[in-house]
Parts: C-alpha cells; structure tokens; sequence
C-alpha cells in the first residue's frame, strides 16, 4: 500500500514541468525579441514575427530552433545576416554608412535651431536700427 504511494510521488517529483499550452516561456520571448528586428522577405515592412507569410512562419521555426539549440540571440541574427544581407534587419546598425541614417536628423534639428535662432534674433533687431538711424537723421539735420 505504500509502495504505490512512494512510486507516485517519485513519478510526480521526476515528471519534467511543461509549461500549459499557450503559456509565454522564456523561449518565446527570445524568438519574439528576435523575430520583432528581421525584416519578412515577403511583406513590406513588417517584421517576421508581425508578418503571416508561410516564409516568415519558417523564419520563426529557424530562429526557435537555434535559440533551443542554446545559440545566443547575436548568433541567431548574425546567422540571418550571413543568410540575407543587411538588408533583413529592420533596424540598421549604427556603423559605416548606416552612420548617415541616424547622424541626418541630429544635423538637420541643429541647423533647423540655428536657423530659427537667428530668424528670432533679425526680428527683434529692427526696433534697434530704427532708432539708430532715428539718431543718425537728428545728427545730420544738426550740422
């Protein structure tokens, strides 16, 4: 009688814990951080993991698969890149002329500001310069 006692909770102790169906593990948030930043092959625009595409789906398998093989989410987009190119990320990286993509706007709100400054600065001006020549037009009718 206590045998098949013990025999079931040595069952229940070694059985592995599988997560309810639908449950959001850690393995789904790394494929869902990973697939969020490549680019589907199919749609425009969208990222794998937004994207319906039968390509995208398998995508996804891929990106799972690697991440459960234990490679590191670098490894998975660095596997991607070698595969497609640059062009799979949805984000490009900062360095070489990708440079250009996020250094533009910083320029251009920089030149916007000193523009602005000094449209500012050359609307207050003209009260000045009419009392300057309003002192000079007194000196002249002086002399």
């Amino acid at each position: 009688m206590i045998l098949p006692r013990v025999a079931l909770l040595v069952l229940l102790a070694v059985q592995p814990v599988v997560p309810p169906p639908g449950a959001d593990t850690v393995l789904d948030r790394r494929v869902r951080g990973v697939a969020q930043r490549l680019r589907c092959p199919v749609c425009q625009g969208e990222s794998i993991q937004e994207s319906p595409a039968e390509l995208a789906v398998q995508m996804k398998g891929v990106v799972r698969e690697q991440l459960a093989e234990g490679k590191s989410e670098r490894e998975v987009m660095d596997y991607f890149l070698a595969k497609y190119g640059d062009w799979i990320l949805l984000e490009p990286r900062a360095e070489g002329l990708n440079l250009v993509v996020y250094w533009v706007p910083v320029i251009f709100l920089a030149i916007g500001g000193v523009t602005l400054f000094m449209a500012v600065r050359k609307w207050t001006r003209p009260d000045a310069v009419v009392a300057n020549t309003d002192t000079a037009d007194t000196e002249v009718d002086a002399s």
